[in-house]
């Protein structure tokens, strides 16, 4: 399971924009829903690694936030506010984003589960049996930083092309120069400054690690083979799927 904690940055100096997230966080599907869990700060319980990336990149897209992600198990049954929740992925959320909130001028996101613990004391000091250091979480938290970090950088004008792209539905680059009365060369070259084919391999790459990393603590389902098979199985899918669409793009 996945615990999000978000907490705004210089918040004593700026206005409260808690409510503001919280709408824009309203259409992704969650466990437990986005909620103020202490002054300038929202916590919500997520079980797909897809939501999770979604939400952390458009916490990181405004440069408001720091966002934490904890990876564990959590008390059974759940509550039905995630501030009454327990276990150790709301321990790791805490952990993570003050973790994030030590990351100076770098992309200010951090990623904690047991495994990056319990991996020290197997192979390698401070490696998992893949060899990365800190086991699959820290290896999506590397992933999450560089793509949060194009993300970061885009120009208000990338962003103008990027959500008529989005908008348009068909995701063709020709209705979304209809749509801002631009020209398609126009588009293209926006969408090519802007890394957007970097950023959707990075969120694929960071959707598989993060299914990994959770693996131990998804229960099994009826009529499911365990854990993250079928998880990653469909990522993987998803990112062959993305490979051929970029290819032809």
């Amino acid at each position: 399971m996945f615990v999000m904690t978000i907490d705004q940055r210089g918040s004593r100096k700026g206005a409260d924009l808690v409510p503001e997230l919280l709408a824009g966080l309203r259409d992704i599907p969650v466990v437990l829903p986005f909620e103020r869990s202490v002054g300038d700060e929202i916590q919500g319980v997520l079980d797909d690694p897809r939501s999770v990336v979604e939400v952390a990149m458009r916490a990181l897209r405004t440069g408001h936030w720091y966002v934490g992600i904890g990876i564990g198990p959590v008390g059974l049954p759940l509550p039905a506010s995630p501030r009454e929740g327990s276990g150790a992925a709301f321990v790791l959320a805490r952990r993570a984003v003050d973790r994030a909130k030590k990351a100076g001028e770098r992309v200010p996101l951090s990623v904690q589960a047991e495994e990056m613990v319990e991996s020290r004391g197997a192979g390698t000091p401070g490696t998992d049996p893949g060899g990365f250091r800190g086991g699959h979480a820290a290896a999506a938290e590397a992933v999450l930083v560089l793509v949060g970090g194009l993300v970061r950088r885009r120009t208000v004008a990338e962003w103008r092309v990027l959500d008529a792209l989005n908008e348009a539905g068909s995701g063709r680059q020709i209705d979304a120069a209809k749509a801002l009365d631009i020209s398609p060369q126009a588009v293209s070259k926006a969408i090519l400054r802007s890394g957007r084919q970097e950023e959707q391999a990075g969120r694929g790459a960071a959707e598989l690690l993060l299914a990994h990393a959770d693996r131990r603590f998804r229960p099994a389902r009826p009529g499911v083979q365990g854990g993250v098979q079928p998880v990653a199985a469909g990522l993987s899918a998803r990112l062959a799927t993305l490979g051929t669409e970029l290819e032809d793009e």
